[in-house]
């Protein structure tokens, strides 16, 4: 198989693993989406590796690794609508939590001598 074929399957698997992880997120499977992200690293560190250097043999090749990068960056930005209000819930969580860790030490000092 030639390297450019191998390309635009490796992207391809890519494009597929992010449609994978939008569903997770839409199902708020956080477990699952972690699990899909860390695929998805494996698969770029791969990417890496093999296109380097590597054209394909003409336009449609291009054309087709566009259409597969445009959808991974589209599936990105839909599951940053999902994760980012998560994220900001549990930020304020863990800053809720430190705050009254810091107020129970406080507390268990002042009393405590």
């Amino acid at each position: 198989m030639p390297a450019y074929e191998h390309i635009l399957q490796t992207y391809g698997s890519l494009a597929a693993k992010t449609g994978q992880m939008l569903d997770a997120a839409r199902n708020s499977d956080w477990e699952r989406l972690i699990e899909l992200e860390q695929d998805c690293r494996v698969i770029a560190e791969t990417l890496k590796r093999v296109e380097h250097g590597v054209t394909g043999p003409d336009t449609a090749y291009l054309e087709r690794k566009a259409e597969l990068i445009h959808k991974v960056l589209a599936d990105d930005a839909a599951i940053r609508q999902f994760t980012e209000p998560r994220m900001t819930h549990l930020a304020t969580y863990l800053g809720s939590a430190q705050q009254e860790n810091r107020l129970r030490q406080a507390y268990e000092t002042d009393h405590g001598s």
